[in-house]
């Protein structure tokens, strides 16, 4: 690839596809953090895994180690699921049906780290996308913004709006995508009809956009509306079961896209 137009690929991973969007001009530094990055994605695979019964996340479950046994970043994501929990006041979870399981927090946190990688190597106009959960840093060319097509989750197949941002991350989490897989923290049963499609969470940090639109989802639409206004620098966009939209004062959804 010529030098000056950057790095696009694709890994499969943790179940799902990461995509990478460099529009930096390409150096050894930034190959070498793509590299980097990709290596990181496999290794939170291999640790943070419920699938996997080698995984610490696995281990942990059995009774096998404690968190304090385990890598360092164990320790670190359960911090932040703490922190996730606290935040939504319940309503996000690290555990599934009783079993330790920080899926909802860990892919954007993975997100993030790829995108602090590239940073680091000199990238500054970059998407990593996994599995729909976005890290934009910059834009993709000077003057414009980057592109986001929201997923109509009542109509397969088409878009119910389109989002234009610089520098700033974008989670949507729904039933859509992942069905009877979203349960509810209370209960730790599949959760039932909240009235809710999809929830998109924009805000600076994947982590937490990630973790707030499965906690959002969860809540349901009006605990998720009143919720949202305590959360400095999260905007939310909710879509009910019958395709009406709603968005925080902050979003502005542009209403020209919305189909």
């Amino acid at each position: 690839m010529a030098e000056n137009r950057g790095l696009r690929f694709a890994e499969h991973v943790m179940g799902t596809v990461f995509s990478f969007d460099v529009r930096d001009p390409l150096t050894p530094e930034i190959r070498t953090a793509a590299a980097d990055a990709v290596e990181l994605l496999h290794r939170v695979d291999e640790v943070f895994s419920p699938y996997r019964l080698d995984s610490a996340v696995s281990r942990i479950g059995r009774g096998e180690v404690t968190p304090d046994q385990c890598p360092p970043e164990v320790v670190e994501v359960l911090d932040l699921c703490a922190q996730a929990r606290e935040t939504s006041r319940g309503w996000f979870s690290e555990t599934a049906g009783g079993s330790l399981d920080p899926s909802g927090l860990v892919k954007g946190w993975a997100v993030r780290g790829a995108s602090d990688l590239l940073y680091a190597a000199g990238a500054r106009n970059t998407c990593v996308n996994g599995g729909g959960d976005l890290q934009f840093r910059g834009a993709p060319a000077p003057e414009t913004a980057w592109r986001v097509g929201i997923a109509d989750p009542v109509e397969p197949g088409t878009l119910i709006t389109v989002l234009e941002v610089t520098g700033i991350a974008v989670a949507t989490s729904g039933t859509a995508e992942r069905g009877d897989h979203l349960l509810n923290p209370w209960t730790g049963e599949p959760l039932e009809e909240s009235g809710l499609a999809s929830v998109t969470v924009v805000g600076p940090d994947i982590t937490w956009a990630d973790a707030y639109a499965t906690a959002a989802f969860a809540m349901g639409p009006a605990a998720a509306r009143r919720w949202i206004d305590t959360v400095d620098g999260y905007e939310l966009l909710l879509v009910s079961t019958n395709g009406d939209l709603w968005e925080s004062a902050g979003l502005r959804v542009p209403a020209e896209h919305i189909h």
